[in-house]
């Protein structure tokens, strides 16, 4: 899937430069293999041959979301647009 929009500035420019100083450098790799994972796959259901990263999809206002595992308390998290098969909204996020 192609990604459309990153909302994280540090993962914008792991992503787009393949510059890791925006984002800690104990998880850059670990990112960049979830990110290029996610680039590669066709649908959104191939998530599910990854337990580890305990893909799921996020609750209440943000039921549109998915939400990646990267640490204990940080997570990739993304929309999926269906029309164009597109990651939307891209971000790195502290969940506690």
């Amino acid at each position: 899937m192609r990604i459309r929009s990153i909302a994280h500035k540090g993962l914008r420019r792991l992503i787009e430069d393949g510059d890791p100083r925006g984002v800690p450098s104990a998880v850059a790799s670990k990112l960049v293999r979830m990110i290029s994972f996610l680039q590669d796959m066709g649908r959104i259901d191939e998530l599910d041959a990854l337990p580890h990263w305990n893909a799921h999809r996020l609750k209440g206002r943000r039921g549109d979301a998915w939400s990646l595992t990267v640490t204990r308390n940080w997570r990739l998290t993304f929309g999926v647009d269906s029309e164009t098969s597109e990651i939307t909204d891209l971000d790195y996020v502290d969940y506690h």
